[in-house]
């Protein structure tokens, strides 16, 4: 999960900056295509088929929607606002799952996680501030991503667990080519493309690839109460690269919802251990 988090926040970094140049449409396209035909060759060289009949089952369609929405949202967000503010933002992403577990699975969950639930989607409040002078309304991107994004993790539950993590991680990265073409449909029109532009490509491809299997993995070998926590390194990434790479000062506020935001995320992964162990 650790992995997962430094190589999100090193893509969202490459993809920030290759959208100063390029449209979200042709980035998506070029990341389903050659993110998509990396995972299709992993695939095949584990000795699996790549295209098979669960590419119909319902929780495989569902987390493939939900990628295609969740992405779009998200790339677009990081067009548009600094990364460290979208990354604090998709912060309550984990405290969002257990919402939707609730729904889609039938988990149970009592009034203590209810509250830390309630308390972090404040944070996400504290950070977009909305009716106040800094705020943004292209943080919504962000926060259609993160609920899209949750969605996914969510239907990763569902997947049959003798499906191979490989063949999960091709449909979902590969779902990024034609909502790629969706955008650029809709008017996003392709661009020309620098040296520098392709190995802005090449590096968030290649590092995508190695995050996407990994929290793909941990999301369905690990327990999740123990290795969800761990999601929250990608806010630490996400300020030093953000400092560092684009000169970023995120304000005390942002900083303060994201604490908010993942103190309360913690309690509920906290609370959720303890209850496994009672049963």
């Amino acid at each position: 999960m650790i992995a997962a988090m430094a190589g999100f926040t090193l893509t969202d970094s490459f993809i920030k900056a290759a959208s100063q140049d390029l449209p979200v449409g042709q980035l998506l396209a070029l990341a389903g295509l050659l993110g998509g035909s990396i995972f299709a060759l992993m695939t095949r060289a584990q000795g699996h088929a790549v295209i098979t009949r669960e590419f119909l089952l319902w929780p495989v369609m569902l987390r493939n929607l939900s990628e295609i929405i969740g992405t779009i949202c998200y790339v677009t967000a990081l067009s548009k606002i600094d990364l460290s503010v979208a990354s604090a933002i998709i912060q309550a992403t984990p405290l969002a799952v257990t919402l939707m577990a609730v729904v889609f699975i039938g988990e149970t969950v009592h009034w203590r996680r209810w509250t830390a639930i309630i308390i972090g989607f404040s944070g996400v409040l504290i950070i977009l501030r909305p009716g106040g002078i800094t705020f943004d309304y292209n943080m919504l991107w962000a926060v259609a991503g993160l609920f899209a994004l949750a969605m996914r993790d969510v239907a990763t539950r569902m997947v049959p667990k003798d499906m191979p993590t490989l063949r999960v991680s091709t449909y979902g990265m590969s779902m990024l080519l034609p909502a790629g073409l969706f955008l650029m449909a809709l008017g996003q029109t392709p661009l020309p493309m620098s040296l520098l532009n392709w190995g802005q490509v090449a590096g968030f491809v290649l590092v995508g690839v190695a995050g996407y299997w990994a929290i793909t993995a941990a999301m369905r070998l690990g327990d999740v109460s123990v290795v969800a926590p761990f999601r929250y390194s990608r806010i630490i990434f996400a300020l030093i690269i953000g400092a560092i790479v684009f000169g970023e000062r995120p304000d005390f506020w942002t900083l303060f919802g994201a604490t908010v935001t993942i103190v309360a995320g913690i309690y509920t992964f906290m609370r959720e251990r303890q209850l496994n162990r009672c049963r």
